[in-house]
């Protein structure tokens, strides 16, 4: 079953947009059909030239897949490592099939999965105070630790900044206070565009 031939209206969740709103919905319909290609075993027949050099810029990016409301996979590269439009659709394959949280996505559920893109900013450091809930995303790493979060998780959940920074370090299999205690903290923000 292939997934629907209309994508939902994408939804925004940033300031400023740098991606047009065709840009957009071309990106989650290559998400769409990079998922639905691996489950078809033809995804080496999948055109990865990006459309335009906007697409063709390197980004980190990260795509979110959720199904019936619930996160069914998230897999991303915070730096840029190939053309926004081929890292789409290799975070979109490794989302539904490579989370380790999940098992994977399967033919049935394909057409019925949302997504959310990410794509980020370069990080930065940053300190505890200048966080920002709902603009900023954080990653905390100390030693061989490092987690992530998007800037949408603490929107979603409802955190303070506090909350945020112990989360991120609960992320990087680290105690809550060690944002307080010398670890590493580094800042980024994101367009994040979906379906409804």
């Amino acid at each position: 079953m292939s997934p629907p031939s209309e994508i939902p209206s994408a939804i925004v969740l940033a300031d400023t947009c740098e991606y047009s709103a065709a840009e957009r919905q071309l990106l989650l319909r290559l998400a769409h059909d990079s998922i639905q290609a691996a489950l078809e075993g033809r995804d080496q027949g999948l055109d990865l030239t990006p459309p335009s050099p906007h697409l063709a810029e390197p980004r980190g990016a990260f795509t979110t897949l959720h199904l019936q409301g619930k996160l069914r996979g998230c897999i991303g590269y915070i730096l840029p490592v190939d053309s926004l439009y081929k890292t789409v659709a290799d975070t979109a394959r490794a989302a539904a099939f490579e989370d380790p949280r999940f098992e994977p996505v399967t033919l049935a559920e394909a057409s019925e999965l949302r997504l959310e893109i990410s794509v980020l900013s370069p990080p930065q450091p940053i300190r505890p105070d200048e966080v920002i809930v709902g603009r900023h995303g954080l990653i905390v790493s100390q030693g061989n630790h490092r987690g992530l979060l998007l800037p949408q998780v603490p929107v979603e959940w409802e955190w303070n900044r506090e909350t945020f920074l112990a989360q991120t370090c609960l992320k990087a299999g680290l105690p809550p206070d060690a944002w307080q205690h010398g670890a590493q903290l580094q800042g980024f923000t994101a367009e994040v565009f979906g379906e409804e």
